[in-house]
């Protein structure tokens, strides 16, 4: 591979480290060509785009990138893919539902809104990790809970005060 080539990769690969909240760091090593195919399938239609790189330059892209992964350089050793995601938890999600088939995708390590997380045992963890708009419907519905619980108490009260009412007009007949 020529210069130009590398460094139009280092530019690609820098572009999306910087635009990307998170990406996982994974080994599919070892995966033959129908299971590779299928894996990327799987990340098409999850909306997690892969993309297998050389470590050296995957180095130099993280180092371009602007964010703080150097905890990350370790991990650049054998075959590495990059896993791109707007969600925190889809590829951690991807990977386990992956290896129901197969002992491949290996977490190496990920990169979640400026926190990162070293080893595959990280996996469940960072499955159970909600995304923002998960994190914000569950804080409508806290805020929405107590109003419901008034709305609910003023209708209840009102249809109390009526049936008193009714049976009381029914009485003094």
């Amino acid at each position: 591979m020529r210069k130009e080539e590398k460094q139009l990769l280092i530019n690609s690969l820098t572009e999306k480290l910087s635009n990307s909240p998170n990406f996982y760091l994974t080994d599919i090593s070892n995966l033959n060509a129908d299971k590779t195919s299928k894996l990327r399938r799987l990340c098409f239609s999850r909306d997690v785009k892969l993309v297998v790189t050389k470590n050296k330059l995957l180095r130099k892209a993280m180092e371009n990138s602007g964010k703080e992964v150097s905890e990350l350089y370790d991990t650049l050793k054998g075959a590495t893919s990059v896993m791109f995601s707007e969600s925190g938890n889809a590829p951690a999600k991807l990977i386990k539902e992956f290896r129901k088939t197969s002992d491949r995708p290996i977490l190496k390590a990920a990169y979640i809104e400026e926190t990162t997380y070293i080893g595959d045992e990280q996996l469940d963890y960072l499955i159970a990790i909600k995304s923002k708009n998960e994190l914000i419907g569950d804080l409508i519905a806290l805020l929405q809970s107590p109003a419901k619980n008034v709305i609910g108490a003023l209708q209840s009260s009102g249809q109390k005060i009526s049936g008193i009412l009714t049976t009381l007009s029914e009485r003094s007949e």
